[in-house]
């Protein structure tokens, strides 16, 4: 697996981890492609068993930049991986922000249009339907996602707010406040779309109080993580009425089980974890790894960078 350049040593992990593109993108970066092992400086890790990327950290002690596929970080922090000294973390937080935004907007202008009840409707009905222009916009979360969704929303002249860990300006919303503020947030919104990360803070950040200040017939829209929202709440907010419709690309437990009464409500859509599939995210993750290969090889500082206090 050696290369021919006298750059640092890059290897990957994982089952059948590298891809026809990788051998390339590692030579003309400057870097040399080897097995885990004492040469290792740089490992990218392309997915599968946690258990194989510990044992190439083991073999390659000298590792000191890890590459991650998914922006999602949560299984590595709760494996204790980031406890590691002297590794720089990376993931692809950001780099699958258009396909995920624009998953997140297509959900909304279905659940705002219901299309979840049309699509199982046998008959005429009744006429029902909301506009999203000019619409109020609650938004958890500021990163890549998030900016482009509000990007994405322009067009709508809708009225955009963020809830984030600090109440700093984030471009396309007329507010940003920090969670403190959330439920007095969530009852002004028509919809509500979650799009933070997943940690231990976060987890089941929408509950049974939360849906429960929620604007009754708002929608909410999770495209993140499915640990974010309480699903027993959803359901029960579903079920009462309270809550106008849900779309989620994601769930807890995921996949969602056969049977499971989420399926049976007739305002949820739920799409199988495909806001972004394989095919979507093959060229922007290669563009994420060339990036920061040719980063790591010139000394500049990397892109994506776990920050491990904040767990994303």
């Amino acid at each position: 697996m050696s290369g021919t350049t006298s750059g640092p040593g890059v290897s990957v992990a994982g089952p059948d981890p590298r891809p026809g593109w990788l051998p390339d993108a590692v030579a003309r970066a400057g870097a040399r492609l080897v097995a885990p092992g004492p040469e290792t400086e740089g490992l990218l890790w392309f997915g599968g068993d946690l258990a194989d990327l510990r044992e190439a950290l083991t073999s390659a002690p000298g590792t000191r930049w890890v590459q991650l596929p998914s922006a999602g970080v949560d299984a590595y922090a709760e494996g204790g991986f980031f406890a590691a000294d002297g590794v720089t973390w990376t993931s692809a937080k950001g780099a699958f922000s258009r396909p995920v935004a624009e998953h997140a907007l297509a959900l909304t202008l279905a659940l705002l249009r219901h299309l979840p009840e049309r699509a199982r409707a046998r008959s005429w009905g009744e006429s029902a339907g909301t506009s999203l222009f000019g619409a109020d916009v609650l938004v958890l979360g500021a990163g890549g996602i998030a900016r482009t969704f509000l990007d994405l929303l322009a067009p709508f002249g809708t009225r955009n707010v963020v809830v984030r860990r600090r109440a700093e300006p984030v471009d396309g919303a007329e507010r940003t406040v920090t969670t403190d503020h959330l439920e007095a947030e969530l009852a002004r919104a028509d919809v509500v779309v979650v799009a933070a990360a997943l940690t231990t803070q976060t987890r089941a950040l929408l509950g049974d109080a939360e849906l429960a200040a929620m604007r009754p017939g708002a929608v909410l829209v999770n495209i993140a993580r499915g640990g974010l929202v309480d699903t027993d709440a959803l359901v029960a907010a579903l079920a009462s009425g309270h809550l106008g419709g849900t779309a989620v690309d994601v769930t807890d437990p995921e996949p969602l089980p056969d049977g499971h009464p989420l399926w049976d409500l007739p305002t949820a859509l739920i799409t199988p974890h495909t806001a972004d599939t394989a095919e979507m995210v093959a060229p922007l993750l290669r563009a994420r790894v060339e990036e920061n290969l040719g980063r790591f090889v010139a000394g500049q500082a990397l892109e994506g960078v776990v920050d491990h206090a904040a767990g994303y």
